[in-house]
């Protein structure tokens, strides 16, 4: 995995060295620390990124710096870089669209090399190395040729199976488990959602997963809350010890648990705020609006930046570490297909991802499943979808579902959010 790294030009050695650094820093004075952080790449953005500079105007104090949303700064990618970077020499990558605003981000190869250095340190938390360790990937894959066998191949750099969430049906998740009895997985990693159905299928046939393959330890969930009822599922259907993480693909790891189960909350390379509706930071033990400021990000600022999550933190703290008590927001409902097959929602994401790209034209979309056959989406954005963009959906709808499916369009204003502020992508009204 290092010489992946090296080959792209990222020094992931040098990036687990820093973090080492910034750990021991934080064990000594963690609030110095962050103050001298944010204060730097404040002026860093301020001085070198001129929409930036003209979004936040006379408002420097920290306390009155504007708060960025993904509709505040979706925009052309060169048009929101820092200058000394350009789009060839950054890490470019675009949001799953989980909650619904997609858009493209950029971060600076030493940026990246540390959020990998700090993904790297937790997952050793539980005796994982990644690049080591076979893992069992329960992820989306692109489709088209190119992107497909780019994935293939940093899934064999990575020491990685991939197991498409695509059609989780009993007849593939069958397929999936004699994988299981034929490889030696250490741990599983993937969307909640799709690894409770696989749980739930183990427990339908009466075995757990680690029973068919022993050297299993842990499964790690992503991009979805897993709630108590969910870990019961997967600690039972799994037989392994279920590991929450909580992040942002255009930030960091926001959280992660240890060892002991205590949902840690990152302040290594991100400064996060839980704030009220008014802008104030609340009361130990209260819930509050996820704000995130990125301390290595020079390439694109996320400076006060509102995820859409609300969170609640304990009232007392883990050494240097907040803890998080609960996460509000980040599930998705699974679609059921007239064939049988079921997908999670996150699937959509890869179905709507030609109307993402380039980062304008689409500003928020949400799915709904209206029958078995019936999707209706709802989107906000600066024009109709044309009738050959509908096309182009129908055909992924094809591809990544199956055929005979349904699909209408309704152009909006704006989109409700719900009671949390989120913006769900996908809503099953079976």
């Amino acid at each position: 995995m290092n010489l992946s790294f090296k080959l792209q030009g990222f020094h992931l050695p040098e990036a687990e060295k820093q973090l080492k650094e910034i750990q021991q820093r934080c064990k000594q004075d963690l609030e110095a620390y962050q103050l001298e952080k944010t204060n730097l790449i404040l002026q860093h953005h301020l001085k070198n990124n001129p929409a930036y500079a003209a979004f936040v105007g006379h408002n420097t104090e920290w306390d009155d710096l504007p708060i960025l949303t993904k509709s505040s700064i979706q925009a052309p990618i060169e048009e929101r870089l820092s200058q000394g970077f350009k789009a060839s020499d950054v890490q470019l990558h675009n949001t799953s669209g989980s909650s619904g605003t997609p858009f493209y981000f950029a971060k600076d190869k030493p940026c990246h090399a540390l959020s990998w250095a700090l993904i790297r340190n937790r997952f050793a938390w539980h005796d994982i190395e990644i690049g080591r360790d076979l893992q069992a990937r329960f992820y989306g894959i692109p489709l088209s040729k190119i992107k497909y066998y780019k994935e293939k191949l940093k899934d064999q750099i990575a020491c990685r199976v991939r197991f498409p969430v695509f059609d989780l049906s009993d007849r593939v998740l069958e397929q999936y488990v004699e994988q299981f009895n034929r490889q030696a997985f250490v741990y599983l990693n993937g969307y909640t959602s799709s690894l409770v159905l696989l749980a739930r299928y183990c427990l339908k046939n009466h075995f757990t997963l680690k029973s068919i393959c022993p050297t299993l330890k842990v499964a790690f969930t992503t991009s979805e809350v897993c709630d108590s009822i969910d870990r019961e599922i997967l600690e039972k259907g799994l037989g392994t010890r279920v590991v929450n993480e909580y992040g942002a693909a255009e930030l960091d790891l926001l959280g992660f648990e240890d060892a002991q189960g205590d949902f840690l909350l990152t302040h290594e390379t991100q400064y996060i705020e839980i704030l009220n509706d008014e802008g104030q930071a609340v009361k130990p033990g209260e819930e509050g609006r996820v704000i995130v400021t990125a301390l290595y990000n020079k390439a694109m600022p996320f400076i006060r930046y509102e995820l859409g999550d609300r969170v609640l933190l304990k009232s007392s703290n883990k050494g240097p570490y907040q803890v998080i008590e609960r996460i509000v927001g980040r599930t998705n409902d699974i679609a059921i297909l007239p064939s049988g097959k079921k997908s999670p929602g996150l699937t959509f994401y890869y179905i709507s991802k030609s109307l993402l790209e380039g980062g304008g034209f689409m500003k928020e979309f949400i799915i709904r499943q209206k029958t078995l056959h019936h999707f209706h989406f709802e989107y906000v954005a600066e024009r109709e979808i044309s009738d050959l963009e509908k096309i182009k959906i129908k055909e992924a709808m094809d591809q990544y579902l199956e055929p005979g499916l349904e699909a209408t369009y309704e152009k909006k204003t704006h989109i409700e959010r719900t009671k949390a502020g989120k913006l769900k992508q996908f809503f099953s009204e079976l």
